[in-house]
């Protein structure tokens, strides 16, 4: 089969060398246009790009995927399957132009966790197990017929970039076995509608995260706190403020903490308590939140040993 790859970040070229490692022919690879990145500013490709580069691919960078010159392109290589990881919405004019059709892989136990980010809302809800989706192509986003699926336990202290890793390395034996079994006509597609139906399931979206749905609540209790901030380590980051009493501010990202015991019933809400060597916790209403892992703004991620050496924090404290 001739098969054309749709793909960005590294979960995403994972798959591409898994697909390349198994035999499969790609005639093409479809990822999205160079742009500045860092500081400088520096032009950087896409991770399936250098990928595709390794392996001297056709690459097409289309700005819109309903040009006609993209188009024209794409058909030209005649394909039999196109696939598609960690990627954005294809329009039907793409997604139906293969004759064995389109199918994408999705980081979740579908219909669940529909959306951009399932890493990160699974382990932000508490889940104790996830997984991988194939599932082919539709109108709709992550709604269409359902392949193949593998189940993940999340583990007690799973962060997000655990997590991300477990699956892109078993996405490789997944998206692998798909191709097969629709090479062999094997395929027996399970529609997601039937699934929720005949299960009573309740939907979890995944939207997109953006900055301002990573900032902490200390309302909460410290379990939700817990894994509001594992389910964004390291990327995109749980954040926080500490002011003291005489208003100076800490812009913090958090990445590693723990729940600790509170038994001292006179210490008052969101207070920060430190020996100003060895820990830095936050009081909450059911217990503390033990600070492992933060980074100050303008400065890198550190043990909180490292950082109590240099911040010095003397007098009262809050957490908001």
């Amino acid at each position: 089969m001739k098969i054309v790859y749709f793909g960005t970040p590294e979960f995403a070229s994972s798959q591409l060398e898994a697909i390349i490692s198994a035999g499969y022919e790609v005639v093409a690879v479809v990822t999205v246009p160079d742009k500045p990145a860092g500081r400088g500013k520096k032009i950087q490709c896409s991770d399936v790009k250098e990928t595709a580069l390794k392996y001297g691919l056709p690459i097409m960078q289309p700005v819109s995927l309903k040009a006609p010159e993209f188009l024209e392109e794409l058909s030209s290589y005649n394909a039999d399957l196109f696939v598609v990881v960690a990627f954005r919405m294809l329009p039907e004019v793409v997604w139906s132009m293969p004759p064995k059709g389109t199918f994408n892989l999705h980081a979740s136990l579908l219909p669940q966790y529909r959306g951009a980010a399932p890493i990160n809302h699974a382990i932000i809800n508490g889940e104790k197990e996830t997984g991988l989706t194939t599932f082919i192509l539709d109108k709709e986003i992550d709604t269409g017929e359902i392949i193949k699926q593998e189940i993940v336990k999340i583990e007690d202290d799973e962060t997000a970039g655990s997590l991300h890793d477990k699956l892109m390395l078993l996405g490789n034996k997944v998206v692998v076995e798909t191709i097969k079994m629709i090479e062999e006509g094997k395929v027996n597609s399970q529609s997601q509608q039937s699934i929720i139906q005949r299960d009573n399931i309740v939907l979890k979206p995944a939207p997109k995260i953006f900055k301002e749905d990573c900032k902490i609540d200390w309302t909460k209790d410290a379990k939700s706190i817990y894994d509001f901030i594992r389910g964004l380590s390291p990327y995109p980051a749980a954040h926080t403020q500490f002011v003291s009493e005489n208003d100076t501010v800490l812009d913090l990202k958090i990445f590693e903490v723990t729940i600790e015991e509170k038994n001292q019933d006179d210490v008052e809400l969101f207070q920060v308590k430190t020996d100003g060597k060895s820990y830095l916790k936050v009081a909450l209403k059911d217990a503390f939140i033990n600070i492992k892992v933060l980074q100050q703004a303008g400065k890198k991620a550190m043990p909180i040993e490292d950082f109590l050496r240099g911040a010095r924090l003397n007098g009262e404290w809050k957490a908001q």
